[in-house]
């Protein structure tokens, strides 16, 4: 079974920062794809960052240059460093773990919200 406990949401003002983390039980972690996702009310869920086993990011244009994502496999643990945060920013954020192209998990979710 695997488990996903995000972490580290929270209300800040515009222009502040957030690290949101999300840890992952089971095996094999180095190995899965990471990432986080958004949903902010009345809209559908996106795509924030990804993470690949080898490093290799994405990022989602509203983002770049301000989030970075991270991961700390001996810890099982990716990370969100999320700077110059905006309202827009303001959702839930879900933190996802693939142990396959057909396969997803995802945590229970972690509120952001940004005041201006």
């Amino acid at each position: 079974q695997v488990h996903l406990v995000e972490s580290g949401g929270g209300l800040v003002q515009a222009g502040g920062s957030l690290r949101l983390s999300c840890a992952a039980s089971g095996s094999s972690f180095s190995i899965n794809t990471m990432g986080w996702y958004r949903q902010a009310p009345g809209k559908q869920r996106e795509l924030v960052a990804q993470i690949t086993s080898v490093g290799s990011t994405y990022y989602a244009d509203s983002v770049k240059g301000r989030f970075t994502i991270s991961r700390d496999n001996a810890k099982n643990t990716v990370y969100l460093q999320m700077n110059s945060l905006k309202p827009e920013d303001t959702a839930v954020y879900y933190c996802h773990r693939d142990l396959s192209s057909a396969v997803r998990y995802w945590g229970q979710g972690t509120q952001v919200t940004v005041s201006s």
